[in-house]
């Protein structure tokens, strides 16, 4: 049987242990996929020491960045780009790999198709953050980045003005606010700023619709979630995987 997995904290929200298993079962594949809940990227050596048949694992909040001071390889694109939520494993060996660059450029063609994309606001900076930007850069779409640290981005979120609201008709959540448990939570925008002009995205799957989502729709914007990203990176994760 050969494992695989995913590393990360928190990990309710994620659906990927059902996806492969179902696309294994299905398969009739004699594989297993699991969730690694880890506090710390230290715990990642006692998880391989117990499943000495891991063959890959997925990687995601908060470790996309931290894990690369770990491997023996990086992809091109995963160094490009500065973020990892894919490794293999062999003869003890870790390399890594970057899918969410390509999950989300599906995504993002689908989204903007004959919309506005003069200007695009990014809400976060961890590692989703850095593929969404780099497929932004290739695509030549300009963006701003939002933080609550004055240092990491452009704007904090008391400075997004209703004026820089309308000047970025597209708007991409990358942070995990709204996400499964905590439906509740959402990016503090002044969404009264927005408009039909604006198309929002949230990376995140679960659940379906965000409060982010349903505050854009609230006003006029054209609003998508993040499960056709993760559909897509998980297709080419498997690709990865099965060589």
């Amino acid at each position: 049987m050969k494992r695989y997995g995913l590393i990360g904290h928190p990990l309710k929200h994620s659906q990927s242990r059902f996806y492969f298993n179902e696309k294994f079962e299905y398969e009739g594949l004699d594989c297993l996929y699991q969730h690694y809940d880890i506090k710390s990227l230290d715990e990642l050596h006692d998880v391989m020491a117990k499943y000495p048949d891991l063959c890959g694992f997925n990687v995601t909040i908060p470790y996309k960045e931290s894990i690369i001071a770990l491997l023996d390889e990086i992809d091109t694109t995963a160094k490009e780009v500065g973020a990892v939520n894919v490794v293999t494993i062999a003869n003890g060996k870790l390399k890594g790999y970057n899918t969410d660059v390509y999950g989300f450029e599906q995504l993002l063609e689908r989204a903007v198709k004959g919309r506005d994309t003069s200007h695009a606001l990014i809400l976060g900076t961890g590692g989703a953050s850095k593929a969404v930007r780099y497929v932004l850069k290739q695509k030549g779409i300009p963006f701003s980045l939002v933080s609550r640290d004055p240092e990491k981005g452009d704007y904090t979120y008391d400075t997004l003005t209703d004026e820089v609201l309308r000047a970025n008709p597209l708007i991409i959540n990358t942070t995990p606010l709204g996400m499964f448990p905590q439906i509740d939570n959402f990016p503090d925008l002044h969404y009264q700023g927005l408009t039909r002009k604006h198309t929002l995205i949230d990376l995140i799957y679960n659940p379906r619709e965000t409060a982010f989502m349903e505050l854009g729709r609230t006003w006029g914007a054209k609003v998508y979630n993040g499960l056709q990203m993760f559909e897509e990176q998980a297709k080419r994760t498997w690709e990865i995987f099965s060589n």
